[in-house]
Formats: structure tokens, C-alpha cells, sequence
């Protein structure tokens, strides 16, 4: 077995939380891409902004507590970034990709989880966004928030993302 699939095959839980810089190590509004990455990143608002093609997406979403929100999100795909840290997945095997998982999680605590294959231009091609503006305002105050337009609800809306974890899913032991 793998180093690497050794390293998954025993992921918990804490794995996710214990994985990425202390607070005092970075800025409030920035975010850590780690996991099994080559290139593990703590990036700003500012450079999200700056560093890829920033893309709109309007969307509307029925939130639980407030009802219909409507909003303008801009900032890169989730995949641009990703891939630019370097997941540690062969890119020409589609099988090799279909594995791996994005565990993103915001100031408040919220997380959520996607599939690559969802963000994949392979799979689902979801154009999941990386906001840096909501409205027109920029967020590097806030923090980035992930953006799923194609969500009817807001539970996958991460606002104030800390961290984005990315991973091989193991696969759950045989009975």
C-alpha cells in the first residue's frame, strides 16, 4: 500500500479540523486549500480576485430562516484553484479523480462537502464559485464564500471560508 493511500485509508473526522494553520497564522478573511495537495495555499480574498478569471453567477436560493435570497457572486471556479494547488490525483485518469472530496468549511463552523467529480469539466461540471464580491462589494472583510449555483437552498452557501480540505474518500471497510 501507498504512503499516500495508507495516509487515507485512516482519515478521521480530526484529520479535517487538526490538518491547517493556527488562526494567529493567517488573516481573518483568508482561506487554507490543504489535504492532499502538492502545493498547500493560504490565500486572501484579494488574491482570488487577482489570480484567476473571475466568473458571475446570479443566483437565487430559499434560505430556511429568511426565504428567497437573491444575489451576484464573483470569483473564480473552486476547480481553477484546486487545481492550481496541485490535488495529488493523476488529471488524465477520470477514475483517479472520481475519488476525491472537498471539505469546505466557514468562520462560523458550517461545512460542507462536494465531490470533485460535481466540479470535474469531465462529470458534473458545476461551475462552483470562490466568491470574492457578492452584490458588487468586494468580500475581504467577510472572507470568500462558496457560491453552488445550482443549489435551491443556502446550506451549501459557506460563507467566510477558513478552509477548503481535499482528499481521497477511503473506502468503508467490508463486513
Amino acid at each position: 500500500m501507498s504512503d499516500l493511500a495508507s495516509r487515507t485509508a485512516h482519515l478521521t473526522t480530526a484529520d479535517l479540523t487538526t490538518a491547517r494553520p493556527a488562526a494567529e497564522d493567517r488573516a481573518a478573511a483568508d482561506l487554507v486549500l490543504h489535504g492532499e495537495l502538492r502545493r498547500p495555499t493560504t490565500l486572501s480574498v484579494a488574491r482570488l480576485r487577482e489570480g484567476w478569471e473571475q466568473r458571475r453567477a446570479w443566483v437565487v436560493f430559499d434560505c430556511a430562516t429568511s426565504g428567497p435570497r437573491r444575489h451576484t457572486f464573483e470569483g473564480p471556479l473552486l476547480r481553477q484553484v484546486v487545481l492550481d494547488a496541485e490535488p495529488a490525483f493523476d488529471p488524465a485518469r477520470r477514475k483517479d479523480r472520481s475519488r476525491f472530496l472537498l471539505a469546505v468549511r466557514g468562520g462560523d463552523g458550517h461545512h460542507t462537502v462536494l465531490s470533485w467529480a460535481e466540479i470535474d469539466a469531465d462529470f458534473g461540471d458545476a461551475p462552483v464559485l470562490l466568491a470574492a464580491a457578492m452584490d458588487g462589494r468586494p468580500l475581504d472583510a467577510e472572507g470568500s464564500q462558496l457560491v453552488v449555483p445550482s443549489d435551491r437552498c443556502g446550506a451549501r452557501y459557506v460563507s467566510a471560508i477558513t478552509s477548503v480540505w481535499i482528499g481521497a474518500a477511503p473506502y468503508p471497510p467490508t463486513a
